[in-house]
């Protein structure tokens, strides 16, 4: 009985949103807005924690880096010196925690390479690394092998390239590795190629190419900063490694006692955290310029509904009049109000996920379901729709019978 009642509400309601159909689709799209703001911005914050959580832990949870403390100067006239040469090798020759550290330089971010005809775009970018990288920094071989120790120490004209250098200048149609390459004036002997490894956040690791650390150093028209990785062998022993290393490392770089270090030491996994912590404002915002467009839809909604209930009074003293309870009466102005709300959100969740999932396309993430926020997006249109509907069900369950049926 519950059950059969509750169908014929639903068919009144839908009957009577037919009937105002321009009213009632403006209604609807303004909660749609809302919703789709509100759905479409925090499926694309999901798509960003994603790439970042992927990315960060493509590098390993038992490794942490170390350099210069933010690359220059931080307060006042303190100078925070770049990680030079013998420091980074000093620190690599003495650190004897169970682990193994690789040094790390970026030489530019605008090289062009050209193999025979074909060239890149001038935003290659070019590392110095040595034979332990791969091992703490998330790339692995397609092809072809790593450099030997004995060529980052002579600083060999070797090189190992990213997986889009390949296929531009490559093409799939020639096996790179044996082949030299120009890089500036210089040629190199291609080693290696990388698997892909994907876009996080508009930057490409694939448009990359790696060169002995040494041969860096020979090529380089600058002083160097160099970034030092570990990769402890045991992840529980992590902070045990860290507290080593900043030990070792201020008296390298001879840090007075009592004085900050000139370093700074993260590990892959609080950054992410770290960026995904600020990335929770952004949440907050997005949420509250959802709501505030939905608190805009819910008063549209109870104007909307008041105006119904003042249009179908004789309706209301016709049920009234045979039978109908108060109780039935504002049930029925609720379902539809609730109903209007249900068809805004399903509306504004069929535009807002596709339009947050465009982010996942950009930062090379899997299609996003969000059926949390979805969960939130239903319960919200709900609560919407019987906020807006609650005053204007109850005045219409209030009407006098006679007087309704006297109403013209």
């Amino acid at each position: 009985m519950k059950f059969q009642l509750l169908r014929e509400n639903l068919r009144i309601g839908y009957v009577s949103i037919r009937s105002h159909r321009l009213r009632s689709v403006i209604t609807i799209l303004i909660i749609a807005f809302g919703i789709t703001a509100l759905i479409g911005i925090l499926t694309a914050i999901d798509a960003i924690k994603f790439a970042l959580n992927s990315n960060f832990s493509s590098m390993g949870a038992n490794t942490f880096s170390i350099q210069n403390r933010e690359m220059g100067i931080k307060g006042g006239n303190q100078v925070f010196e770049k990680i030079s040469w013998n420091e980074a090798i000093a620190f690599k020759e003495r650190f004897d925690f169970p682990s193994k550290v690789s040094l790390q330089t970026s030489l530019t971010s605008v090289a062009t390479i050209k193999f025979r005809s074909e060239s890149t775009n001038p935003n290659i970018s070019v590392q110095g690394i040595d034979e332990n990288y791969f091992v703490s920094s998330g790339y692995e071989l397609k092809n072809g092998r790593n450099f030997s120790s004995d060529e980052v120490i002579y600083g060999d004209y070797a090189i190992i390239i990213g997986s889009n250098v390949d296929d531009l200048l490559f093409k799939g149609a020639i096996q790179p590795e044996g082949h030299f390459v120009l890089l500036g004036n210089r040629r190199y002997l291609v080693i290696g190629v990388l698997k892909e490894k994907g876009s996080s956040i508009g930057f490409s690791g694939d448009n990359t190419v790696f060169i002995p650390l040494q041969n860096a150093r020979n090529i380089a028209s600058r002083q160097l900063n160099f970034t030092i990785s570990v990769t402890v062998d045991n992840t529980e022993k992590l902070d045990a490694a860290i507290n080593e290393a900043t030990q070792m490392l201020r008296i390298i770089r001879k840090d007075k006692p009592g004085k900050e270090s000139s370093f700074e030491i993260s590990k892959s996994s609080s950054l992410a955290n770290m960026l995904i912590e600020n990335i929770q404002y952004v949440t907050m915002a997005a949420t509250l310029i959802g709501l505030i467009t939905l608190l805009g839809a819910a008063i549209g909604l109870m104007n909307i509904m008041l105006v119904t209930v003042t249009e179908r009074t004789r309706e209301i003293g016709i049920r009234k009049a045979i039978g109908a309870t108060p109780s039935r009466i504002r049930k029925q102005f609720l379902i539809e109000a609730v109903l209007i709300g249900q068809m805004g959100g399903i509306v504004g969740m069929l535009i807002g996920i596709p339009m947050g999932n465009l982010i996942s396309f950009f930062v090379g993430t899997p299609f996003i379901i969000p059926w949390g926020w979805i969960l939130f997006g239903i319960i919200l249109c709900f609560i919407v729709g019987v906020a807006s509907g609650w005053y204007p069900a109850r005045k219409a369950a209030a009407l006098d019978p006679v007087e309704a049926l006297r109403y013209e």
